[in-house]
Parts: C-alpha cells; sequence; structure tokens
C-alpha cells in the first residue's frame, strides 16, 4: 500500500483551497477508481472529469445503503448491476436524503428519502439508463420510433411503440431506445395495452451519450492507492496546521483540546492530532444524555484503548428537565444544544481559560458540511469564551477524503455509520433527516417509541394529527417552503393552538460578581424567536450568531449579550450599574423588534437609511448607533407598561 508520509519539519504556508464553483472529481477508467486529483496514483493515466452537483460533499456509499439500492434496483428491473462495485454518494438538494448516485464514473441515479411514503426511492439517471440499455439488459425495455422529435418530457402515442418487454405494469420505470438515442420513462400502460392508441408513456430523459458500466472492480486499497498523491497533500497540509499553531509561544506549556463528537470528522482530526504534536492531548466529548448508544460506547472504548485522557461532559438529565418548559426542540429552536452542550463544555472551557490562560482546541468542522460553515477559518478566536482558540485542520476535506485517511489509517470507527447514518449526533435531533430518524427506529424502537408518545401527546395539546408528527412537521417552529408545500399536498394542518406565546422578559438572577470578572445578569425571554432577536441585533453592537450552539452573542461598547435559542439572556459588563443599564437596554430593543407597530417613524429618522420595517422590523449593519429611533419609538417609550412584569427587584 502507498504510505501518506507525514512532513514533521516547518508548518505549511499554503492550504488546499476550497473552491465552491470546483464540484467535480474524477474516474481512471483503467483502474475503475474513484480520483481526487486529475492523474491516477496507481497507473498515471489522467482520469474522467464528473460534474458534481453542489456542494459535491462526495462520500462512500455505507453497507445499509448500497443495500438499499440493491433491493430498489431488484424490485424495480430484477437485477442487480451494482453488485461489488465502488458507489459513490454525493449528497444534493431535496425534500430529505438525497443523493446522487456515481458509479463506473457515470451518474447512474438518484437515492431519495420520499416524505410522503416514508420510504426511499430510486430514480434513474440518463446515463444510468444508458449503461443498463447497454449491457444488454432485455426487461422493462421499449423500443420507439422517434420521428426527429426532441422527444425528452414528451408523451408517446401507443402508434410509436415498435418493441417492448412483456414485464411492464402501469407505473413503472421503463429503458427507453429510438435508434441512437436511449433513456429511460414511466409507463401508462400494462405490457399488453403498450401498442394501443392513446398516450402510452412518458419519456423523463433520452440522448445520444453512450454510457457503460466498467468491468474492474477494485477493493479499497486500490482506492486508497490510486489517490494516494492527493492525500499526501491533504495530510501533510492538516499535521502542518496543527503542529504549527500548537508550536506558538502562547501555546507551547499548555495541553492540546481536541473536540471529540464520535464522528468521522473528529476522529479522523483526534488521529492527525496525535500525529502532529507530542504533549499531551485532552479530548472532550459532551455527552448530551441524548447521543445514541453506540456512540458514547464508541468514544470511551476508543480513548480507552489508545490511552488518550476522556474529559466526557455530561449533560445527564438536563434535556428531560428543560422539555417541559420549552417543548420539542426545532431545527429554528435549538434549545437542546445550549442545555445540553454548550453550558456544561462552557463550564469546563472557562475553568481551562481562568487566570487569562489560552486554551487551544482542535476541531473538526468541515466547509463542505453547510453554508454556514463554508466560511471557517484556519484558526479562530471563540467569542463565546475568552482565551479559546480553536483550529480547523480538515475544513477543505471532503466526506470521501475524511474516509479514505480512515480506510488508510484502518481507524475504528462508530458503528452507526455502516447502519445507514450520513452524520451521528444526538438521536431525537431535529437536524437529523428524516430518512435518519426511522432508520433509528428500527435500530432502537424503545428510544423511539418513548419519545414519539411524547411527540403524539404534544401534537394533541396543540391541535394537530398524528400525521404531524409522522411526516416530521415537528422538527420546525417556522416551515420551510418544501414543508408547507408538502403539508398542502397531503392535506395536513400545520397551525399549532397555543403555539405563540405571549412576549415576555423575567429577571431570574440579578446583578452579580461573574467568576470570569465583571458583573452578570441573566433572564428569561418568551414568545420571541432567535431570528426576531438577531434582527435588532445590529442596534446593540457587532453581533455573531452560531447555528450549531443556537447562540447570539453581541459586544457592545459596555459588555456583551448572549441569548440563546432556549430562551436564556445573559449580559456581562465590566461594573454593576452598566450590567444592569445594558440588560434594559438590551430588553427595550427586544420587545421593540417584537411589537414593532410599522409605523414608519423610524424610517424617517434613521440618518443612513438601516431600518425596515417589512416584514418585520431589521436594523441592517449600517446602523451607526446613534440612538434616535430608540428615542422616537413608540413601544419604546411606553416599555414599562407593555412589560409591566419586567421585575426590576436587582
Amino acid at each position: 500500500m502507498h504510505a501518506w508520509k507525514q512532513n514533521k519539519t516547518k508548518p505549511a504556508t499554503s492550504s488546499i483551497a476550497w473552491e465552491p464553483e470546483k464540484n467535480h472529481i474524477y474516474w481512471c477508467r483503467k483502474c475503475n477508481t474513484p480520483l481526487l486529483d486529475e492523474s491516477c496514483g496507481i497507473c498515471r493515466e489522467k482520469g474522467y472529469q464528473i460534474q458534481l452537483s453542489p456542494p459535491g460533499d462526495v462520500r462512500f456509499s455505507s453497507p445499509h445503503e448500497i443495500s438499499l439500492i440493491n433491493d430498489l434496483m431488484l424490485k424495480s428491473f430484477g437485477i442487480n448491476p451494482l453488485s461489488g462495485k465502488t458507489v459513490l454518494l454525493n449528497k444534493i438538494p431535496g425534500e430529505d436524503k438525497t443523493d446522487e448516485i456515481i458509479v463506473d464514473g457515470i451518474r447512474f441515479g438518484i437515492l431519495r428519502f420520499d416524505m410522503k411514503e416514508l420510504a426511499f426511492k430510486l430514480d434513474l439517471m440518463v446515463e444510468g439508463a444508458s449503461a443498463l440499455i447497454n449491457s444488454g439488459m432485455q426487461t422493462k425495455l421499449v423500443k420507439i420510433s422517434s420521428g426527429g422529435r426532441h422527444l425528452s418530457g414528451k408523451n408517446i402515442d401507443g402508434s410509436d411503440v415498435l418493441e417492448y418487454s412483456d414485464d411492464i405494469n402501469k407505473g413503472d420505470t421503463v429503458l427507453v431506445i429510438s435508434k441512437n438515442l436511449a433513456g429511460f420513462g414511466t409507463s401508462y400502460r400494462d405490457s399488453a395495452e403498450l401498442k394501443k392508441p392513446g398516450h402510452t408513456l412518458r419519456i423523463k430523459k433520452i440522448e445520444s451519450k453512450k454510457a457503460f458500466f466498467l468491468t474492474g472492480k477494485p477493493s479499497m486499497d486500490d482506492v486508497i492507492r490510486a489517490n494516494a498523491p492527493h492525500m499526501k497533500r491533504l495530510v501533510k497540509d492538516a499535521v502542518n496546521t496543527i503542529r504549527g499553531i500548537a508550536n506558538q509561544k502562547e501555546f507551547r506549556d499548555s495541553p492540546v483540546y481536541v473536540s471529540f463528537s464520535g464522528g468521522k470528522d473528529s476522529l479522523t482530526t483526534l488521529d492527525l492530532t496525535r500525529s502532529a504534536v507530542k504533549k499531551p492531548i485532552r479530548v472532550f466529548f459532551a455527552n448530551t444524555g441524548i447521543e445514541f448508544p453506540e456512540t458514547v460506547e464508541f468514544a470511551r472504548r476508543f480513548c480507552k484503548e489508545n490511552n488518550i485522557e476522556l474529559m466526557e461532559v455530561e449533560a445527564k438529565e438536563a434535556f428531560r428537565e428543560a422539555l417541559p418548559s420549552f417543548g420539542p426542540p426545532a431545527k429554528d429552536f435549538r434549545w437542546c444544544c445550549k442545555v445540553c452542550k454548550l453550558a456544561p463544555i462552557n463550564a469546563v472551557m472557562e475553568e481551562c481559560t481562568r487566570g487569562g490562560r489560552r486554551c487551544l482546541t482542535i476541531d473538526g468542522k468541515r466547509k463542505y458540511e453547510s453554508f454556514t460553515r463554508a466560511r471557517i477559518a484556519p484558526k479562530e478566536e471563540n467569542p463565546f469564551i475568552p482565551g479559546q482558540v480553536s483550529v480547523f485542520p480538515i475544513r477543505n476535506w471532503r466526506a470521501i477524503e475524511v474516509w479514505l485517511y480512515i480506510y488508510y489509517r484502518k481507524l475504528e470507527y462508530n458503528p452507526l455509520y455502516d447502519l445507514g447514518f450520513e452524520r451521528v449526533g444526538c438521536w431525537l435531533c431535529p437536524a437529523e433527516l428524516s430518512a435518519e430518524y426511522y432508520r433509528f427506529k428500527e435500530l432502537h424502537p424503545e428510544l423511539f417509541e418513548r419519545w414519539n408518545d411524547y411527540l403524539l401527546k404534544w401534537a394533541m395539546e396543540h391541535g394537530v394529527s398524528d400525521k404531524f408528527i409522522e411526516h416530521g412537521f415537528w422538527r420546525w417552529k417556522t416551515l420551510p417552503p418544501k414543508m408547507v408545500r408538502l403539508a398542502e399536498e397531503l392535506g395536513i394542518n400545520t397551525k399549532l393552538t397555543g403555539r405563540e406565546e405571549e412576549f415576555g422578559i423575567v429577571v431570574t438572577g440579578g446583578v452579580s460578581p461573574c467568576k470570569t470578572g465583571g458583573y452578570t445578569m441573566e433572564g428569561k425571554i418568551t414568545g420571541l424567536m432567535p431570528g426576531e432577536a438577531q434582527n435588532i441585533a445590529n442596534i446593540l453592537g457587532g453581533n455573531t450568531f452560531s447555528e450549531d450552539l443556537g447562540v447570539l452573542l453581541i459586544r457592545t461598547k459596555s459588555g456583551s449579550v448572549k441569548i440563546f435559542s432556549s430562551g436564556h439572556i445573559s449580559v456581562n459588563a465590566p461594573v454593576r450599574e452598566e450590567a444592569l443599564s445594558l440588560f434594559e437596554n438590551t430588553a427595550k430593543q427586544l420587545i421593540r423588534a417584537k411589537k414593532c407597530t410599522k409605523c414608519g417613524v423610524c424610517l424617517k429618522i434613521c440618518p443612513v437609511g438601516a431600518i425596515q420595517i417589512e416584514p418585520q422590523l431589521k436594523i441592517n449593519k449600517e446602523c451607526t448607533r446613534c440612538g434616535k429611533c430608540t428615542e422616537s419609538c413608540v413601544v419604546v417609550k411606553y416599555f414599562d407598561r407593555l412589560l409591566p412584569e419586567f421585575n426590576k427587584r436587582y
């Protein structure tokens, strides 16, 4: 096997840039292996370029996903042409789990989870249909006369059908050939009716470009060797990034911490860190209390077997204790991150940075994971914990590169990946795909039933049906367009009774000395969505929102404000009076965002045009914080009357 030697000298001066417009890989037709560089590391020949739908975070198909594809092919065509082949999946936009299937250098089809039927479907692509036809497949096949027309998207009359196989049923996906064209479509009739007058089938896509399956069936060792030159560069860059920062004077005498979730990215990052530094390594693992049992077991076992110090931060019953107050978490209401992850981890990190000490954390976040992570810098100061610096050595890696590293290093990994999970997190996380949620049901029926019983009871209390839960609408506070359309198609009522909470702010902790310095003041907000707080944040100060943690950080001239998706608000300032003043000013701006009357006075008085009131009040970044709009706002003027319960007994 080709070794990936890691440079142990000076830090790298450049890195492999992530460029979203380069959404492609290559394929060596001689070795039949996917390539991440243009040339094959085995035969040195140039590969064929394959364009990928963005973001291009291509990965190897798991055993469970291959089994799904095989079953769907057998069901549709009675054959299994992908058996034993290297199959890649590329995540693309869709209702839920939706992946392009790439095999033998062709885009074969799309594997998707149907949110109506709550089942997997396989849709052919034209290259896949052509490859099936050119492999000599005779089942579900229709031959037509083209008449020189543009056929894609057309309905075909029975009189244009020349030949067909006798195994076609109404609604089947069929292969279609016409002279030099090959493609696929949907049959409107059974075989016996195909040649009768009237529309008999609809062609989805047909073209003259031919595609063929390749004969070779390379092993994973072959794929690793074919990509060894590319991976050597990636590994060298990552190792030198870690080593270079860890050896800087400010971190030279402190341990290196690795954020470990039990997932593939943090596993790779941990292994790279162990290669890069010779100083003690400590691993943070946030056990939220709702982690998959497989994840907890793997994280503990991996660290024990590799003699790695594991700092398991446990939230224990925090989620269940907070659930009655907040209800089920949602993609846009991730209070669980604050309660189960951020608060416990922050407590530990604040201890590590006490006394002005610096803390270096190596993190496995990647740019390809989401649009919100697309601008990850090589190194970031944590705005939420002063003194903590995070380094992202695999920020430019794609999923396939992470897996190549794991396979090459023969690292044990979380078994959930082989069982059909693209990502591992909390088992009830609203951010997971419905496909994975129902896979969780198969693996842990007792946990699923307990959570589903709660959701069904919650749905009944809020006036929606069991279907609302079954089709995953509970995972949003504000439904995205795709889910609104799905609800309309399924006839599901999505309006929750009693959903809107009255806006309010209550002080839960008076002004008190903070162990990290200055004074702190805490409270609880009700009836305010995170997006509404973001809309008004610019008038208070520069701000940062962490989608992962569900926290908005606002830095003002006199201190800082943290607003969590859970509704918790924390204000910190150097002196007591400033903390009190900042809390009250924040409260005024939040009620202004919530109770805006759209009178338009603020629009006229703003000297830089930084305000909009449609569809809702928003302060843009041009705001100079002159305060004129606040002084003119009728909502702020009657602040005490609008919030008579505002607790001023500090």
